[in-house]
């Protein structure tokens, strides 16, 4: 009875001082809200991951502003709080959901944006669009540093517009707006926001390839390159220039001259590129010069998103990769994605071309020099892009028996007589095993090559073939883990697990 007695003690004093502790902290924690404010990112129905997905290009012009010099920290946190007013505009749009408006948008200016969703939300509308390119230039900046007002001139939109669900129409405009922001409660909101007349759009001019390059992508022939340690992870902690320039002394000595490398976008850091990798992209690029070897970089692989709503953090992307290896000598064309058709179904062919008409634009507005391709992944693909792009590239692992017809299809198809096509990859695996009822090996392999250069030796075919080395190991992210796909895939080389030329080298080496 005394134990039970003591127990029972023990108890409430335990619940006595958890209550008490809970009181505590409790108060401390009110006590803490009302000095330091309310946090704006718990208000924002949008957390911060979410505004990191818009990262249009914005260039401001500060050089005439009427009142008050602008202050870099002031012009930073404007641009920021503009930007996010975009963004919540653009997923209101899209969902009729006001969540984020009254945090970037003064009284007056909500009602506005609120009167249009309340028009798109009664006729079952919406609206899902991205800006690409702001150019702001700032006009005022007043004395007391609470109002601002400028010009947003060149501003890209890209749209596309829905019916109850379906959609209907996609249009781009360049336009500029006028816009005023007030200083409230800590944070700029957009207090006005209307078009203006736009009498800057610039004019792109097309650029001509010079016969040099065009010569280079017509005798183009090499390979697909991925170390034989390293397939898959060219650029990661176990690169090697040592390694590097063994392989390319080996491609060279094949009398090959072109290589085609990969940056995977989401393993270079997606909108905010990895420096360092960057910098091993070079080193690679350095070693194929001193070794006469050219590279198509191919700028997206591991990407198959393609949503309007990522199209500036794949902008940021592919604009960090262009200027940084844009001036290399041993670059001669820029990939835009590796097989993009394969997304058809999955993606609709209409967002993913989309995506690849305004990448094409874009690519070519940051370097007008070097050619633009696009890896299909199919001969009937190919056709697609095919009056914008320099040069037709297609892929073929189908029976080599149908080879030529599908090229000649291809080549009939494309308006431009004179426009490069070229094989970008095609191969075959000498795998023998129980996936393939064991009817791979060495010499099969050797037979398809020998027949398939013969072909393309006669037709004056460009090529890149799948790839100097077998492998051992083949990520699940390439081929998913299924042992009959991932199997094969091991087995494409010219070279051997053992390091030793497979027969198959006999027919790709040139003289």
């Amino acid at each position: 009875m005394n134990w039970n007695r003591l127990l029972i003690r023990i108890v409430l004093i335990i619940s006595f001082v958890g209550v008490n502790a809970l009181i505590l902290f409790g108060i401390s924690s009110v006590w803490s809200y009302l000095n330091t404010g309310a946090d704006r990112s718990s208000r924002l129905h949008l957390n911060l991951e979410e505004v990191q997905t818009y990262l249009p290009k914005v260039v401001w012009d500060t050089s005439r502003v009427e009142g008050r010099p602008i202050e870099p920290r002031t012009l930073a946190k404007i641009e920021r709080d503009y930007l996010n007013g975009w963004y919540v505009k653009n997923t209101a749009l899209f969902s009729n959901n006001r969540y984020g408006v009254k945090d970037y948008f003064t009284d007056s200016a909500q009602a506005k944006v609120s009167k249009i969703l309340d028009y798109n939300s009664s006729n079952k509308s919406s609206f899902k669009q991205t800006t690409l390119e702001h150019n702001p230039k700032l006009d005022f900046y007043s004395a007391d540093g609470t109002q601002i007002y400028f010009t947003d001139t060149n501003v890209e939109l890209y749209q596309e517009a829905y019916d109850n669900g379906v959609p209907i129409l996609e249009k781009e405009e360049t336009t500029s707006y006028k816009v005023i922001m007030l200083l409230e409660d800590g944070f700029w909101r957009i207090r006005h926001f209307t078009k203006a007349e736009n009498s800057e759009i610039r004019q792109k001019q097309a650029e001509v390839l010079s016969d040099s390059i065009q010569n280079l992508l017509k005798n183009m022939k090499g390979l697909n390159y991925y170390p034989q340690d390293t397939p898959w992870d060219v650029f990661g902690k176990k690169y090697s220039d040592s390694t590097i320039a063994k392989d390319f002394g080996l491609i060279k000595n094949m009398g090959l001259n072109t290589i085609r490398i990969f940056i995977p976008y989401e393993d270079f850091g997606a909108a905010h590129v990895d420096g360092k990798k960057l910098e091993k992209v070079k080193s690679l690029l350095d070693i194929a010069h001193e070794n006469q070897l050219m590279a198509v970089v191919t700028l997206f692989d591991f990407y198959g998103n393609y949503d309007v709503f990522d199209w500036t953090l794949t902008h940021r992307h592919a604009e960090q990769v262009v200027n940084a290896l844009k001036e290399h000598p041993a670059l001669l064309a820029w990939d835009l994605k590796n097989e993009p058709d394969l997304d058809f179904n999955s993606r609709q062919k209409s967002v993913v071309m989309a995506w690849l008409r305004k990448m094409h634009e874009k690519v070519h507005s940051w370097d007008p020099k070097h050619p633009i391709t696009v890896g299909w992944a199919t001969p009937e693909a190919a056709i697609n892009l095919s009056d914008k792009l320099d040069f037709i590239s297609f892929h073929y692992y189908r029976d080599i028996s149908e080879f030529k017809s599908s090229f000649d299809k291809l080549k009939s198809s494309v308006t431009d007589s004179n426009k490069p096509i070229v094989l970008q990859e095609y191969g075959v695996s000498s795998y023998s095993g129980l996936w393939n009822g064991f009817r791979g090996s060495d010499e099969y392999q050797a037979e398809y090559y020998k027949e398939m250069q013969s072909i393309l030796k006669e037709a004056d075919i460009p090529f890149l073939f799948w790839t100097l080395y077998d492998f051992t190991q083949v990520p699940n992210s390439v081929v998913g883990w299924r042992p009959w796909r991932k199997q094969p895939q091991k087995h494409y080389g010219c070279i051997g697990l053992d390091g030793k030329p497979k027969p198959a080298m006999k027919y790709l080496t040139q003289e």
